[in-house]
Parts: C-alpha cells; sequence; structure tokens
C-alpha cells in the first residue's frame, strides 16, 4: 500500500475553517464558537509542518482578518504566535497520546484568548465576555475528532 497524494487537502480545510468561522450562529453562541482556523492550522503544523511556516500562517491570518472584519493583524498575530509555538514545541507534541495533545491544544487557545484580549484592550475594542473563556475547553474537545478526520484524508491509502 502507499500513500495517495492529497494537495487539495490543505488548501480545502482551510477553505472550510474560514466558513465554519463565518458560519451563522445564535447570539447566545457566538461567543462559544471555536477558533476553527486555529485547530486547522495546529494539525497541519503537527502533521505536515514542511507546507506550514510562520509567513503562510501570517498571510492566513491576513486573509481571515479580512473575511472575519477584525482589526487588521490581529489574526495574523493570532496564528503567527501559535505557528512560532507549535514549531517550537513540535518533536514533543506530535508524540503525545491524544489526551495530553488536546490539553496542550487548550493551552494553546487560552493563550490565544489572551491574546485577543491584551489587544482589544490595548486598542480600545470591545472587550468580548467571559464566555470567551470557554472556547479553549470546546477545541480541546473537538481536537481528537478533527484531528481524525484530518488524518484519515491525508493518509488516504491506495489498494
Amino acid at each position: 500500500m502507499s500513500r495517495v497524494r492529497r494537495p487539495w487537502l490543505f488548501p480545502a480545510s482551510i477553505a472550510v475553517a474560514l466558513l465554519l468561522g463565518l458560519l451563522p450562529l445564535p447570539a447566545m453562541l457566538q461567543p462559544l464558537r471555536p477558533y476553527w482556523l486555529a485547530l486547522v492550522l495546529a494539525y497541519w503544523l503537527l502533521e505536515d509542518h514542511e507546507r506550514v511556516g510562520l509567513g503562510l500562517a501570517f498571510c492566513i491570518g491576513l486573509l481571515a482578518d479580512v473575511a472575519f472584519g477584525s482589526l487588521l493583524g490581529e489574526q495574523a498575530l493570532r496564528l503567527t504566535v501559535m505557528t512560532f509555538i507549535l514549531q517550537r514545541f513540535r518533536p514533543q507534541l506530535r508524540f503525545f497520546p491524544m489526551a495530553q495533545q488536546a490539553l496542550a491544544i487548550a493551552g494553546l487557545l487560552l493563550n490565544d484568548q489572551i491574546i485577543v484580549a491584551a489587544m482589544h484592550l490595548m486598542f480600545g475594542q470591545p472587550v468580548r465576555g467571559w464566555m470567551q473563556w470557554w472556547t479553549p475547553l470546546i477545541g480541546a474537545l473537538l481536537w481528537p475528532p478533527l484531528f481524525v478526520l484530518l488524518d484519515g484524508l491525508r493518509v488516504g491509502r491506495k489498494k
């Protein structure tokens, strides 16, 4: 058996993550929206790190800034910081059991929420409510099924 090469999978997964970030949610659930883009990018950083670097993360973040209508550079900074941390600790994180990977992802997403809060305070933007602090936990719960889904698509086998 050999691997199936799917060059379209990375851009398609980033596009789906962007679309999931734009998907309308009821106002009550809006603060609980997981950071899909960070989760998908984290998968690619762990499993196919040669494809994703700081520059690409920054460009994807700028695209997300335009798509989400956030402060220009906010998503770019968030994704670049996350990419830097994941690149630094990739050798260790890659071989963690799934539960420990999910906890590490929760830590990264918590760091991301701290960056968002600091940026909003610094630039006088409205600070999101206390419910935003649940999103790292939601991201950690979504990590195992997302990882399995993307890994199944990426590592498909020829018969």
